[in-house]
């Protein structure tokens, strides 16, 4: 069993920071990426940023130059430090990683709950 949880949204001013959290959990036998996610009222998941085991990083073309993603491989968790925030980043979070569990043969995709952050004055 694999579990996703986030942590770190909340409410912050435009032009404010927040730092996202996502830990992975449970029987891992190896993670091939990790990323991230969102999702605003009335609108579709889009794609936020992602970064491989190998270190690879890429960003939404709305995010780049203010997101920056990061992991731990030793803790199995993944970052987003979000700078410049904008009304138009407020969406839930949700974090997204392909994994191989113990005793399994292929990996899976994982979801977690999702965090909301909110960009308001």
């Amino acid at each position: 069993q694999v579990q996703l949880v986030e942590s770190g949204g909340g409410l912050v001013q435009p032009g404010g920071s927040l730092r996202l959290s996502c830990a992975a959990s449970g029987s891992i036998f190896s993670i091939y990426n990790m990323g991230w996610f969102r999702q605003a009222p009335g609108k579709e998941r889009e794609f936020v940023a992602v970064v491989t085991s190998g270190g690879s990083t890429n960003y939404a073309d709305s995010v780049k130059g203010r997101f920056t993603i990061s992991g731990d491989s030793a803790k199995n968790t993944v970052y987003l430090q979000m700078n410049s925030l904008k009304p138009e980043d407020t969406a839930v979070y949700y974090c997204n990683a392909y994994i191989r569990s113990a005793g399994n043969i292929k990996a899976h995709d994982y979801w977690g709950q999702g965090t909301q952050v909110t960009v308001s004055s």
